[in-house]
């Protein structure tokens, strides 16, 4: 027998986590539950989250969004990896492209087969055999070819750049048009049922009572719901991660719309570049225990592109988790229910995953503690292992040049990513665990990138010789160099298909 169904869903506070929950939850429900989102316009949304990663097609499928359509209105821009700049050492850059590297032969990946040639010096950089990191540095894109599936432009894999306040008035229009109900107000107060210690109402501060079912918490870093109410309790990671702040500032749009995200090193963390057709995105993500709040903006300002067009604006967080994402009748989702700093643009695609967890278990009156343990239980694996490929960027620097980042290099790291450094460190290898975000290519890109070199490479290289290795190797690199010149300009692309009004 099968317990009641809930009636109805509040979602409180908007933004991109409100309004990406809002609607998706609106299309799969098709208005048999009745769902409200309370937001105030007084509160602002911190709105760093600009860049993407491919899996964010997930959505859009799911609600049906064509993403020209969506770009043009966010004035988004398309991204096919990003840029890591002086993360190894000064002066050194690499590219974590999407999607794979070469070709994988016999039975050991393409770059185990590379590290070979690489150490006979008879094959090129990296970039020249990822049809992504090649197109990136080459000011190219185009989407996948679906037609051509023995061509490496059927494996292009793509996510994008877009306005983050502009994302989310483009969802809320869905979702209002799919029938979600907007209310707008404070919540004052929050009261609790006296049997089991759900959230059984907000209030507003005009007095407005709004009950619920269930309850998802959308109210970043507040967290009015699961810790305001709930007191569910926060894990803190900063011993790994120990960036604390962030200073956000938009510039003018550079000439050229490059297809990647930058990330730069500076002396206590990074800064960010992520472009628009209206303006560039910009942010300093820093520790304050090595750099004071005037050092940091004082580097942000003199590294822009361009006039800033705005004043910069402080974001202050402790990185980790709360203890519960899910915690009675409320669910977390977005800043309510973490933070890892967006260096690898993870921010929007675990708002996704969460509404996709949200889906797979969504409750009934019952509220199964099965069911929301097992909720729990994924969400904490995926936000430790995304906390570890976070954590490599910064253990693998070999920077001598400021404290932060000897400090850094020195720390000792959780099991898991130590585990899988010494793995590979071995000979090349990489295993993704349970289906984790990020695959053995993603780990191998930032690896390599930082100069952590395996003793040796897969034995089954062996088995070809070193004349088959490099007909194949070359043939590679020359089939996608074929490929990119072929490809249109990115900014002529976005000309073509999705250009912003002006």
């Amino acid at each position: 027998m099968q317990a009641s169904p809930i009636k109805t869903v509040v979602i409180v506070g908007g933004g991109t986590a409100g309004w990406m929950s809002a609607t998706a939850l609106a299309t799969l429900l098709r208005g048999r539950y009745a769902i409200r989102l309370v937001e105030s316009d007084e509160i602002g949304i911190v709105g760093v989250g600009e860049a993407t990663i491919p899996m964010i097609s997930r959505f859009n499928a799911l609600a049906g969004i064509d993403e020209n359509a969506m770009l043009k209105v966010t004035q988004g821009t398309f991204k096919l990896g990003i840029e890591f700049v002086n993360w190894g050492k000064m002066g050194e850059r690499y590219m974590h492209g999407f999607g794979d590297l070469g070709q994988d032969l016999w039975t050991a990946r393409f770059y185990q087969y590379w590290l070979k040639m690489r150490a006979l010096g008879r094959a090129k950089e990296l970039d020249a055999y990822s049809i992504t990191r090649a197109a990136a540095y080459a000011n190219k894109f185009m989407p996948a070819r679906a037609d051509m599936p023995n061509s490496p432009l059927a494996g292009i894999a793509h996510a994008y750049h877009f306005d983050a306040s502009l994302y989310a008035r483009f969802l809320r229009s869905l979702a209002e048009q799919r029938g979600v109900r907007r209310t707008e107000g404070k919540i004052g107060h929050v009261t609790r049922r006296a049997d089991n210690g759900h959230v059984e109402a907000v209030v507003l501060e005009n007095g407005e009572r709004i009950e619920g079912d269930l309850f998802i918490d959308c109210s970043g870093f507040r967290a009015l719901l699961i810790e305001g109410a709930l007191e569910t309790g926060y894990e803190d990671w900063s011993a790994w991660l120990p960036c604390d702040r962030a200073l956000a500032v938009p510039c003018k749009a550079a000439d050229k719309l490059l297809p990647y995200t930058r990330a730069t090193a500076h002396t206590a963390g990074w800064q960010w570049r992520i472009p628009l057709q209206h303006r560039t995105g910009n942010g300093h993500v820093y520790c304050s225990a090595y750099l004071s709040d005037e050092q940091a903006q004082a580097t942000l300002m003199a590294n822009l592109d361009g006039k800033a067009l705005a004043e910069p604006r402080m974001v202050k967080f402790t990185t980790g988790m709360r203890k519960q994402s899910w915690n009675k009748n409320v669910v977390a989702i977005g800043l309510s229910s973490g933070f890892l700093e967006p260096l690898e643009s993870t921010s929007i695609h675990m708002i996704q995953s969460s509404i996709a967890r949200l889906i797979d278990f969504f409750p009934d009156q019952g509220f199964s503690q099965v069911a929301i343990d097992t909720y729990n239980r994924q969400s904490r694996f995926e936000y430790e292992r995304i906390r570890d490929f976070i954590i490599l960027h910064y253990k693998l620097n070999q920077r001598d040049d400021a404290p932060f980042w000897k400090d850094c290099a020195a720390m000792a790291v959780p099991d898991t990513l130590a585990e899988k450094i010494a793995l590979f460190q071995e000979h090349g290898k990489v295993v993704r665990v349970d289906n984790e975000l990020f695959a053995e290519v993603g780990w191998v890109q930032v690896m390599l990138g930082q100069n952590l070199l395996p003793r040796s490479w897969h034995p089954m290289v062996e088995v070809a010789s070193d004349e088959e290795l490099a007909g194949l190797v070359g043939n590679v690199g020359e089939v996608i160099a074929k490929c990119v010149a072929a490809m249109p300009e990115h900014g002529a692309y976005i000309a073509q298909h999705c250009a912003s009004p002006r």
